[in-house]
């Protein structure tokens, strides 16, 4: 098995604590919310959502996928990370294994942050991964992290 990855890292005015509340413990549903067209919903299939909770991510109507499962693999508050992973659903392309993800919300001396995400492909053997893929993915999670934000500067209260 293959693997492939990328690193992201996104500089934010948003203090680190607020933002690490928003893109991991508030997510299931702050981004059905203000990204509807690319997350419709989040349902725990198991768990309470700690270390081996099950979610099914149902995707809305922007995007080209249906769901998938996403197991969250390490949570930890005080160090502001957070890893999972997409263990099952179309996204996986009938090719990959898996995709996990650690981000990692490291404040910054200005009072905000950066987020740094690591996004690891697991493939099958003999799946090739296109660059193309490997952009989209990137883009998607840059997206999100900027709609995160916007709200968040939107909505000081949140």
């Amino acid at each position: 098995m293959a693997s492939f990855s990328y690193d992201i890292e996104i500089p934010s005015l948003i203090p680190a604590a607020k933002m690490y509340k928003a893109v991991v413990l508030d997510a299931d549903t702050l981004i059905p919310k203000i990204m509807p067209q690319a997350i419709k919903n989040v349902e725990i299939l198991e768990g309470d959502g700690g270390v081996g909770t099950v979610k099914l991510i149902h995707f809305g109507e922007g995007s080209q996928y249906k769901s998938v499962k996403h197991r969250v693999d390490a949570i930890d508050t005080e160090n502001l990370t957070h890893s999972y992973s997409i263990v099952e659903g179309d996204a996986l392309m009938g090719g990959l294994e898996s995709i996990t993800y650690h981000v990692k919300i490291v404040p910054t001396e200005d009072g905000g942050c950066i987020c740094k995400n690591r996004s690891i492909y697991h493939a099958k053997d003999g799946f090739e991964l296109s660059e193309e893929k490997i952009k989209e993915g990137k883009e998607k999670g840059m997206a999100m992290f900027k709609a995160i934000q916007a709200y968040l500067q939107a909505n000081p209260e949140a």
